[in-house]
């Protein structure tokens, strides 16, 4: 699993149902198939996944980080990556993440801030968010904010605290969490049991030759390695005289 051939195959056996949808318009449907990513630690990876979607003519929508530690979302290359994302037609949304934060009326107004700043700075408007690994409480809260579009609220995601992989919920939700289909697997068999469908995958966990989750970290943080070597020599010119002594990979595959 986690390889783009197994990706492609969600991704036929979801257009075989003619469901899919986006968000807006899941609103105003009685049945629909809504895939979502939230983009952890990689947005070179995230381009990647949408590449393969729009190979065989198929978008969707992409979260992405404000406050990550991974990535910056507003170097210039990664702003480079979300345009072009956008410009082929992905939707991007806002991966909020909840730092800490539990009063309700700060939550709101830190997710419509985030939005609003992510708009200007991106120059397109962003209008949709998911929450990062989102409490109880949070998702109980099913919060709604006029003009935005919450991952989580009650029509798109049912919540229940006490949900196992067997419980009949309005809407099936599927993901791919700690590299685990806890859900069920999104085949077609399992996506046209139910009238309403939510499939959540986190792209770092998705390659081309797709690895096991101890093999897929290594391969992210040799490239996160990489990314950094590159960032210091082309900001510093003292570096390049000493690169050589940085080539080797810090984790043997």
């Amino acid at each position: 699993m986690f390889s783009f051939d197994d990706y492609r195959e969600i991704v036929r056996a979801i257009k075989a149902t003619g469901r899919y949808a986006t968000y807006e318009e899941a609103l105003d449907k009685d049945s629909f198939i809504i895939m979502r990513h939230d983009v952890e630690y990689s947005v070179e990876r995230a381009h990647a996944l949408a590449k393969v979607e729009e190979s065989m003519d198929f978008r969707s929508t992409f979260f992405f980080q404000w406050t990550n530690n991974s990535y910056n979302i507003l170097s210039r290359k990664n702003r480079d990556i979300l345009s072009d994302m956008h410009e082929r037609g992905q939707h991007i949304g806002l991966h909020f993440a909840l730092n800490g934060m539990t009063d309700m009326r700060v939550i709101r107004e830190r997710i419509k801030q985030e939005i609003d700043m992510l708009s200007n700075m991106l120059g397109f408007e962003i209008n949709s968010f998911s929450i990062h690994r989102p409490s109880p409480d949070v998702l109980a809260e099913n919060i709604k904010i006029s003009g935005i579009i919450n991952a989580y609220q009650d029509d798109f995601f049912t919540f229940d605290p006490k949900a196992t992989p067997e419980s009949e919920l309005d809407v099936k939700y599927l993901s791919d969490a700690n590299h685990v289909w806890r859900y069920g697997y999104p085949d077609e068999e399992t996506i046209n049991k139910y009238d309403k469908v939510q499939i959540l995958t986190h792209p770092f966990a998705w390659t081309k030759k797709g690895y096991d989750n101890l093999e897929n970290y290594k391969t992210l943080v040799n490239e996160k390695y990489v990314e950094l070597i590159d960032s210091i020599d082309n900001e510093c010119k003292d570096f390049g005289a000493l690169r050589d002594n940085f080539e080797k990979l810090p984790v043997e595959l």
